[in-house]
């Protein structure tokens, strides 16, 4: 068995793993997922909100067996050669608890320790039919990045927030 992974091109956390017996999985993740990898979060109620990755903003590597990786993909991600190519060893992203905050007029994400170098972070947030797709940087030195969105008071959204070195975040929040 050889276990592939997909993961996000922005920030190298696995979005998800599968193991194989025989052939290769196909390098395109398009060839595995279709135009989109749908994330799914319960919003109670028997409501879901769906947040779909899109197949453009994934990868896919054959890496070395990591059984933690097919229960929880998201604890983990894919460093990159200096050629771009992916490295066959995963690396386990540290975790965080707290610090994402949804407001009407963004979303605040914040890291527990300053690392010495600019964080990429993409957040996607689900909103009635549609999905607000986020990007931006939390700079060297400082701890956290406010992306601008516009969201009712009150209201639930299934979140997913990707800040690269830090375990990616799959939940419902809910707008203060």
């Amino acid at each position: 068995m050889a276990l592939h992974v997909v993961y996000a091109l922005g920030t190298g956390h696995v979005v998800g793993a599968l193991a194989r017996t025989g052939a290769d999985a196909p390098a395109d993740a398009a060839a595995l997922v279709g135009r989109a990898l749908p994330l799914r979060v319960s919003l109670g109620d028997g409501r879901i909100a769906t947040l779909p990755l899109s197949a453009g903003k994934l990868g896919v590597a054959a890496v070395d067996d990591e059984p933690g990786a097919l229960a929880d993909p998201l604890a983990f991600g894919v460093e990159l050669t200096s050629e771009d190519k992916p490295k066959p060893e995963l690396v386990r992203l540290a975790g965080w608890d707290d610090g994402i905050a949804l407001a009407k007029d963004g979303i605040t994400i914040t890291v527990q320790v300053p690392a010495n170098r600019t964080i990429p972070v993409v957040a996607l947030i689900s909103d009635e039919q549609d999905t607000h797709v986020l990007a931006g940087e939390i700079p060297a030195q400082q701890t956290q990045v406010k992306l601008p969105v516009t969201l009712t008071a009150g209201s639930e959204h299934g979140v997913l927030v990707l800040a690269a070195g830090w375990a990616g975040r799959l939940g419902r929040e809910k707008v203060t």
